[in-house]
């Protein structure tokens, strides 16, 4: 957490922070639908020790989302879960897209330092080279056979 300029704290996308009352609040809904939605997968809020739902900011924010499906899309409940299970999934792809990105842009830093560490002699001893001639060679047939 970070301390603002006007004195309050930015609280992290994903920390479980509000309660259920507080969440539903936020999401506009009522408590008993945030804990239908948990039961069937949709939203699933951390827990306290005692059991006690607690909501991240991520999560009224998906609430929101499952509510605009819902009322705006007319999405039914089960189309709801999938896609999100699958926004889920394309999420965790792209991050590991990047991931092979940068070791793939790591891997041909490397390679380019190795090639430059090599050193020029060296690599004429490993690959042969021809030397360029502009020599012309006319052939004639012999006329003594």
């Amino acid at each position: 957490m970070t301390t603002q300029p006007d004195g309050f704290r930015a609280v992290a996308e994903d920390a479980p922070v509000f309660v259920i009352s507080v969440a539903a609040e936020l999401a506009g809904m009522h408590a008993q639908t945030l804990r239908q939605y948990d039961r069937l997968g949709l939203v699933s809020p951390g827990r306290t020790s005692g059991g006690g739902r607690r909501y991240s900011p991520r999560d009224v924010a998906l609430l929101r989302e499952v509510q605009r499906l819902s009322q705006e899309d007319g999405v039914n409940l089960a189309g709801i879960k999938r896609i999100i299970e699958l926004e889920s999934r394309v999420g965790a792809l792209q991050a590991r897209v990047h991931e092979l990105l940068d070791e793939l842009e790591t891997a041909e830093s490397r390679r380019i330092a190795a090639e430059a560490a090599v050193s020029a002699t060296y690599r004429r001893d490993l690959v042969p080279q021809r030397r360029a001639s502009s020599a012309l060679v006319v052939w004639r047939p012999r006329a003594d056979r």
